[in-house]
């Protein structure tokens, strides 16, 4: 059995100035299409503005499982606070128009920088957390994916073990990912707001193991919250999608 790495996002008439204001969103729109921002979501959140999200769910979409409750605090204050704050971060720096990704990667391991990265790092994980997941979720994932996993971990019942024991056993804060690393697919740990894309590994999934993640539902019953994950949440056409795109 392979063992993970660990490791420490109408109708009314226009006047002039609606007419200019509206002139120039669209103006701006057709900008950051050119650009490729906002193109493709690839994860989106690597090549995406500096602001939150939105979710790709109503707020309820992942009840009983994950409550609207847990929602509204983890997407409206915590992931909120990550965007927040990175902006402000980064507001009249060489990186305040960079992409999240390249925002990432090059404050990664820099000491100045440790608070970019790490509110940076976090709303990039975020927003890759919330496309792991859909409504009706869950069950076992077809095609190329399915014989990736089976080469790398044996079976999928054996990846879906280390994936979970590994995250039950996360200490303190942090996600587990499965992320591709070359031709090998592999099950790393990572702590506090930690990221793959800042070691070069190209993550597939993840679960989120902060409590805040599923306290409000679960309490400190982590190993209950990330069964119910893997068994009913996992969207794994994004996984199959990221896979795709890494070649």
């Amino acid at each position: 059995m392979k063992h993970p790495d660990t490791i420490q996002r109408g109708g009314r008439k226009m006047d002039r100035r609606d007419f200019f204001k509206t002139s120039f969103y669209l103006s701006a729109l057709a900008m950051l299409q050119m650009t490729g921002i906002g193109c493709s979501r690839q994860s989106e959140t690597a090549k995406s503005l500096l602001g939150l999200p939105p979710l790709p769910y109503p707020n309820d979409a992942l009840s009983p499982y994950i409550s609207s409750r847990t929602i509204e605090f983890h997407y409206g204050k915590h992931h909120q606070a990550y965007a927040d704050n990175t902006r402000k971060l980064i507001a009249g720096t060489k990186l305040e128009k960079l992409p999240l990704k390249d925002i990432v990667q090059k404050s990664y391991g820099i000491k100045e920088l440790v608070p970019v990265y790490n509110n940076a790092a976090q709303l990039f994980n975020h927003d890759f957390y919330w496309q792991c997941m859909k409504q009706n979720g869950g069950g076992k994932p077809q095609g190329k994916l399915l014989q990736a996993i089976g080469q790398s971990f044996g079976s999928f019942d054996a990846f879906v073990k280390i994936f979970s024991e590994s995250a039950a056993a996360q200490f303190g804060s942090g996600w587990t990912w499965l992320v591709k690393d070359g031709n090998q697919l592999k099950v790393v740990n990572t702590g506090n707001a930690d990221t793959p894309i800042a070691m070069g590994w190209a993550p597939l999934l993840t679960v989120d193991v902060w409590e805040h993640a599923y306290y409000l539902d679960y309490q400190n019953r982590r190993a209950d919250y990330i069964r119910a994950f893997m068994d009913h949440l996992v969207n794994w056409e994004f996984v199959d999608k990221n896979l795709e795109l890494d070649g």
